[in-house]
């Protein structure tokens, strides 16, 4: 019992120790005081040449994900207005990116409000798509909708469901 005892205190030992050593070690910083990111490090000012050639390949990747999901659906001409208006809505509207010397002069309260602002314009972008998703939907047959379904379903490295960033079936 002794020895066990032992033990126990040993254990409460180090692992106070532990937490100590952790609480003298200084965490990463993250925050907005943390020292300036360098353009070198891939957060700095963008290139705009690359960023438009960034945003052209998307596009383009895009554009092909739709056809073949057209094509998947084998859309009529009497669906072609509702597929039209569903596409329209799927496409981006160019998003203003903050200023960085700008934003790091801003007060934390201020950055809060303009997170905020941003947050309420991202929300409202994608209740604009998923209201043309579900109205393009309606107007599908029940054999598209299903074709629909399994398409446009995110689905993870094994294929069984999950979540995998910008790599998804359109």
């Amino acid at each position: 019992m002794k020895h066990a005892h032992k033990h126990l205190i040993v254990a409460g030992l180090l692992a106070t120790l532990g937490l100590v050593a952790g609480a003298q070690t200084p965490a990463p910083s993250t925050g907005a005081g943390s020292a300036p990111i360098t353009a070198s490090q891939g957060h700095g000012k963008a290139d705009p040449a690359k960023m438009q050639e960034r945003a052209a390949h998307m596009q383009e990747h895009m554009a092909k994900r739709l056809a073949a999901l057209k094509q998947k659906l084998q859309i009529t001409a009497g669906q072609e207005a509702a597929w039209n208006s569903y596409t329209a809505a799927l496409t981006p509207t160019p998003g203003q990116r903050p200023d960085r010397a700008e934003f790091a002069k801003l007060t934390t309260p201020e950055r809060i409000d303009r997170m905020r602002v941003h947050r309420t314009a991202h929300m409202a972008e994608m209740d604009k798509r998923a209201d043309a998703t579900k109205t393009f939907y309606a107007a599908l047959t029940a054999e598209q909708k299903k074709v629909f379904d399994e398409t446009t379903l995110r689905r993870g490295h094994d294929g069984q469901g999950g979540h995998h960033h910008g790599h998804h079936e359109a």
